[in-house]
């Protein structure tokens, strides 16, 4: 067991406020006791060190060479306790950071990185509610909102991008011929959430005779991706979404071509309340992680 041979804290704090203000009468005042009060800790100090630490004299106070070392010292310790009983007092006052998601990004991007959120902020309390309704996403039911929108300024928020959303076709392995991929005769997959998503991307790659209307729709784009995980069509995903599923083999990408969206996944906070230290940690963390890339969390 370590045993600390220290002063007494209150030696100590009467000793650097006399040292910073060369004046035992000043300390006392900002220690709020009497100049006796002081000088007695100043000598019990010294006694207890062995060490002259003032030469006093008509002009006031003047450090000797052991006064000017622990001057220096207790003065950066005092420092450094006062900062971390203010973490600790900021860490009792902690609060739960309500943060609204959008239920794919969550489950795809934000959950399997989550971990890493726990680690770099242990003392954040995080209550996730996830929607694929943008009504239930409004901004000011949360501390933080994550939601498919437009990156651009909005009043009374801050609107940071996350990540683009870009579509792409993924299918089972199964499904793409070693002669090449065909178009035509192909079951589309289709999203309740989006669904002009097939339309705009056989547009944009200019693929015609393609019926974009046709094929069995799913809730989400999440269970249309599983669908066609078990070969039954070809999905539209998200590129950034998508990457375990990528890696792990489970789909591939058929054709190639994207299509970017004019909205994208982004976070909302109210611009009053960003220099709040739970919700800046969580803001800063989440812009970190999205800078780093796309891919497999």
């Amino acid at each position: 067991m370590t045993y600390r041979r220290l002063p007494s804290l209150n030696a100590l704090r009467a000793f650097e406020a006399a040292a910073r203000h060369r004046s035992v009468t000043r300390a006392a005042d900002e220690l709020s006791v009497t100049p006796g009060a002081v000088s007695r800790q100043i000598r019990f100090l010294e006694e207890g060190l062995g060490l002259t630490l003032f030469l006093r004299g008509p002009g006031g106070l003047t450090l000797t060479g052991p006064g000017t070392a622990l001057m220096e010292a207790s003065g950066a310790a005092l420092d450094r306790l006062e900062e971390g009983v203010a973490e600790a007092r900021r860490a009792a006052r902690a609060v739960p950071v309500s943060v609204g998601a959008y239920a794919l990004f969550a489950s795809r991007w934000l959950i399997p990185r989550w971990g890493r959120l726990r680690a770099r902020h242990p003392e954040l309390e995080i209550a996730l509610t996830t929607s694929a309704d943008p009504l239930e996403l409004s901004p000011g039911k949360f501390d933080a909102v994550i939601a498919v929108a437009e990156d651009r300024p909005r009043p009374g928020f801050r609107v940071d991008a996350l990540l683009p959303i870009e579509t792409m076709p993924v299918c089972a392995p199964g499904i793409v011929d070693p002669g090449g991929f065909r178009w035509m005769g192909q079951t589309l997959l289709h999203s309740r959430q989006r669904p002009r998503d097939w339309a705009r991307w056989l547009e944009a790659q200019g693929i015609a005779g393609v019926d974009a209307e046709a094929g069995p729709s799913f809730e989400s784009i999440s269970l249309a991706i599983d669908a066609a995980r078990e070969g039954l069509g070809v999905a539209l995903a998200i590129r950034g979404l998508i990457g375990p599923d990528l890696a792990a083999g489970r789909v591939v990408v058929p054709a190639p071509g994207l299509r970017r969206s004019t909205r994208s996944f982004v976070l909302m906070v109210e611009t009053g309340r960003l220099g709040e230290p739970a919700l800046r940690s969580f803001r800063d963390w989440l812009l970190e992680e999205a800078a780093q890339g796309w891919g497999e969390g």
